[in-house]
């Protein structure tokens, strides 16, 4: 049985974030369109089990907010973002358009989930980066959440 809160399906959300950094990961790579990317991973067998939903809004958000994204994280990246390792670009990307557009998301459970899918799909060491941006862009965007 998945664990709800506020009716939501927390399993199924994080399956679709894991999904949308997959997704998103071979956007950045190919260049191709973002729905044409929606539509490929929408039909694999474990999106039956994701919030389909809120992976869409993700993928759409970064697509639509992609530059103001980039221009929130690098004044905390200690590179330009086109030479962040992909998969770590992805997480940041997608955990920047949480906390700056998804206020019903908390910003504790938007940095555990960008570090544990960086963990999972990224380099040694990339979680613990993510983390660092994440907690500095946090601070910035969710002063009053994060000082709470």
């Amino acid at each position: 049985m998945s664990a709800r809160v506020h009716g939501l399906d927390l399993q199924a959300r994080s399956r679709a974030r894991r999904r949308a950094l997959q997704a998103l990961y071979a956007w950045q790579l190919s260049g191709s369109h973002m729905d044409a990317v929606i539509e490929q991973f929408r039909h694999e067998q474990d999106m039956e089990v994701a919030d389909l939903e809120y992976f869409e809004d993700l993928l759409h958000g970064v697509d639509q907010h992609v530059d103001e994204l980039d221009a929130c994280l690098r004044p905390h990246l200690d590179r330009e973002v086109a030479q962040v390792d992909p998969i770590e670009r992805a997480a940041l990307r997608l955990a920047a358009y949480e906390l700056k557009h998804r206020p019903d998301v908390p910003y504790r459970v938007v940095l555990n989930e960008a570090i544990e899918v960086t963990k999972r799909f990224g380099a040694d060491h990339g979680h613990s980066y993510v983390n660092g941006v994440l907690d500095k862009l946090a601070a910035e965007l969710r002063a009053l959440e994060k000082g709470a």
